[in-house]
């Protein structure tokens, strides 16, 4: 990946207690390397707790409070999975409208593993291609999405990886949609 590719682009990291550690990580310091600004976003105070495999795994800073964070600062979106992350934000209604300012407005996405969880809640995936996690596949399906069993998927905006695995191929190709950003054809949608 070249360094500086992603310089001024401001990237939202949507997470609450319980994201794999190393899919935030990993994922922040390749877009950081690329020049990006990174914000943790989380509902849920001033630290997130990872999840590493199977234990409790480090902390991150909150960078935003979910509360105050206005989407439309931001240029792209990451959503690291893990089972709980995804699962408490995708009941969480700012969390969801947070992630549908997204897609509504042709921003770029990146998830991976358990992450399209929220994608779902939000009414992101129907007609697009995409992998996860394999125990997501009937749910992606059920929202409309067709989903792959591939390491990694860009189709419409949308980058998704299925596993901590996948990593290095997800960083690239989000990079590589994090540089493009939105499409000349995917206007901001106005907000009153």
């Amino acid at each position: 990946m070249t360094i500086g590719t992603l310089q001024g682009k401001k990237v939202a990291i949507l997470v609450t207690d319980g994201f794999e550690q190393s899919e935030l990580l990993e994922p922040r310091k390749a877009l950081d390397e690329a020049g990006a600004k990174t914000h943790v976003v989380s509902p849920a105070g001033k630290k997130a707790k990872g999840w590493n495999h199977k234990e409790w795994g480090d902390e991150v800073p909150v960078d935003v409070a979910l509360d105050s964070a206005k989407a439309d600062e931001f240029d792209a979106l990451l959503l690291p999975g893990g089972v709980m992350n995804p699962d408490q934000l995708r009941m969480n209604p700012k969390a969801v409208e947070f992630v549908k300012h997204f897609t509504d407005s042709g921003k770029p996405v990146a998830a991976i593993c358990h992450g399209p969880w929220t994608l779902i809640e939000a009414g992101a995936v129907r007609g697009r291609t995409m992998t996860s996690w394999p125990s997501l596949k009937t749910d992606l399906k059920n929202a409309g999405a067709s989903w792959v069993d591939k390491e990694v998927v860009a189709d419409q905006g949308l980058v998704t990886s299925r596993k901590p695995d996948d990593i290095p191929a997800f960083n690239l190709e989000m990079i590589r949609l994090f540089e493009q950003g939105r499409g000349e054809s995917q206007p901001l949608r106005k907000t009153a």
